[in-house]
C-alpha cells in the first residue's frame, strides 16, 4: 500500500485526514507539538471561528490581501457552505452569527476538535506527536523525511505546517521559493494624550486610514493600554502588512472616530450651542461618544470648562478637527492575541490550485498558512485551510 505522510497537525492536516475515508493509502500524520490543532483550540477566544457566510466565491476571496486570486478556483471546489454541511453531516451543529461568522452551536473549539480526532480515528489515520521534520529529499518516486525519531519513506507528501520558519528552510532546500514572512492581524502601538487611559472604549463606526500608504477601512475601533485594536485596526494591518513591515512600523494614520464629515459634525454643534448655551461643553453627549473619550478630548483642546455660550469659531472647528480628523503616531505592534497570522510564505506561482500540488515537485502538496496566503479576521483563514485540504483529499480518494 502506497504511503501518504501530512507534515503538520493543524486544521488543515487534520480536515485533509478527515476526508480520507474512500482512500487506499497509508495515511500518517507528523505533529510536532504534544497535543494536535492548538491553535484551532484558542481561536475565536476559544469559540472557534470556523468560517464565514459569505457563499459567493467571488466576494469570498475578497477578504484575502494575498492569494484571492488563486483562491477562486478552490473556493468554487469548496466554500463556506460546504464546511456548514461537512460539520453538520458529521453531528456537528453550526451556528452563523449576526457579522457572518461561523462558530460551532457549543461555543466550544473543543466540538471541531473531537469531530476532527473522531473523523482521522475513523478513518485509520497514524500520527506522531513531538515530532519534529528535520530534513526532507526526494529520490526518484520517493520521499525520505528525516526527524528527531525516525526517518520515514512517503509516496507523497503534504505539507501544512503554518509559519514555521524551520519548514520554510526545508522547503527552500527541495527547491521552492519562499516569499519572506512579516506579520499580519496586528494592533498599533500608540501613545498619545486623546487615547490615554481609555481602554476598553470603543467606537463602532469608525474610518481609519493610512495616507502613506493610500488605504483605508471603515468599522470598530477599539482602544487598548497599549494603543489601537478592533476589526478596523487588523483589517488595516492585513492588507498592509508588508508596506507597514517596510516603514519599520512607525507611521501616522487618520482617524474619523464616527464615520461622519467635518461641516456636519461642525454645523451639529452650532446647533447644540444655541439650544443649550447655559451648559457647559464637558456635560454633553453627541454622537454616542463615551463621557471618558469626550472628556479627553476637551482636556486636548484646552476648553473643558466653558459654557457653550462661551465656544468661538475656533474652539468648535477644533472639536469637529479631532472628531472626525485625528491625527496619530503609531509607533510599533503588538500581536493579536487571538490569531497568529503570517503574510509570506511559498510561492503561490509555484502550486497548481487545481489540485494543491507542488508544479515543481510532483507528489508534494501544501494547504494552509504554509503558503503565501492570508485573510482579514473573521474565518476566512480556517475557510482557507478547509477548502485547500479538502481538494488535496480528493487526490487520495478511490470512487465508492
Amino acid at each position: 500500500m502506497k504511503q501518504l505522510i501530512i507534515i503538520g497537525g493543524g486544521a488543515a492536516g487534520f480536515f485533509l485526514a478527515s476526508n480520507l475515508k474512500y482512500c487506499n493509502w497509508n495515511v500518517l500524520i507528523i505533529e510536532q507539538a504534544k497535543k494536535p490543532l492548538q491553535k484551532l483550540k484558542i481561536s475565536g477566544g476559544g469559540r472557534c471561528n470556523l468560517s464565514n457566510a459569505c457563499f459567493v466565491p467571488k466576494e469570498l476571496t475578497k477578504f484575502y490581501p494575498r492569494g484571492a486570486k488563486e483562491l477562486l478556483n478552490v473556493f468554487h471546489q469548496f466554500q463556506p457552505l460546504d464546511t456548514i454541511e461537512w460539520f453538520k453531516n458529521k453531528n456537528t451543529n453550526i451556528k452563523i452569527e449576526s457579522d457572518n461568522r461561523i462558530f460551532p452551536e457549543t461555543n466550544s473549539s473543543q466540538t471541531i476538535i473531537d469531530t476532527l480526532l473522531n473523523e482521522t480515528s475513523s478513518n485509520q489515520i497514524n500520527i506522531t506527536y513531538e515530532t519534529q521534520v528535520t530534513q526532507i529529499t526526494k529520490n526518484e518516486n520517493k520521499f525520505n523525511i528525516q526527524t528527531n525519531q525516525n526517518l520515514y519513506c512517503a509516496d507523497s507528501v503534504v505539507i501544512c505546517t503554518g509559519s514555521s520558519q524551520k519548514m520554510w528552510k526545508i522547503i527552500e532546500k527541495l527547491g521552492h521559493k519562499i516569499i519572506p514572512p512579516v506579520p499580519s492581524l496586528f494592533t498599533f502601538n500608540c501613545k498619545n494624550s486623546l487615547i490615554q487611559n481609555l481602554q476598553g472604549i470603543s467606537f463602532l463606526n469608525a474610518e481609519v486610514s493610512i495616507p502613506q500608504l493610500k488605504i483605508k477601512e471603515n468599522g470598530p475601533i477599539l482602544i487598548t493600554h497599549w494603543g489601537l485594536s478592533g476589526p478596523a485596526i487588523l483589517r488595516l494591518s492585513a492588507w498592509g502588512a508588508r508596506e507597514i513591515a517596510n516603514l519599520n512600523y512607525n507611521f501616522s494614520i487618520n482617524i474619523n472616530w464616527i464615520s461622519e464629515k467635518f461641516d456636519t459634525v461642525k454645523e451639529n454643534l452650532y446647533k447644540i450651542k444655541q439650544a443649550h448655551p447655559k451648559k457647559t461643553i464637558s456635560s454633553l453627549k453627541i454622537y454616542n461618544i463615551t463621557q471618558r473619550f469626550w472628556l479627553n478630548l476637551l482636556d486636548h483642546v484646552g476648553i473643558s470648562n466653558k459654557l457653550l455660550a462661551d465656544l468661538g469659531k475656533k474652539d468648535i472647528n477644533r472639536i469637529a478637527e479631532i472628531i472626525t480628523h485625528t491625527q496619530l503616531i503609531i509607533d510599533g505592534k503588538s500581536t493579536y492575541k487571538n490569531e497568529f497570522v503570517t503574510a509570506g510564505g511559498v510561492d503561490l506561482k509555484e502550486i497548481d490550485f487545481k489540485t494543491m500540488q507542488s508544479k515543481l515537485i510532483s507528489g508534494l502538496y501544501f494547504a494552509g498558512e504554509v503558503l503565501n496566503i492570508d485573510a482579514v479576521t473573521g474565518g476566512f483563514n480556517f475557510q482557507a485551510c478547509w477548502s485547500e485540504a479538502f481538494i488535496i483529499s480528493k487526490q487520495f480518494k478511490y470512487k465508492k
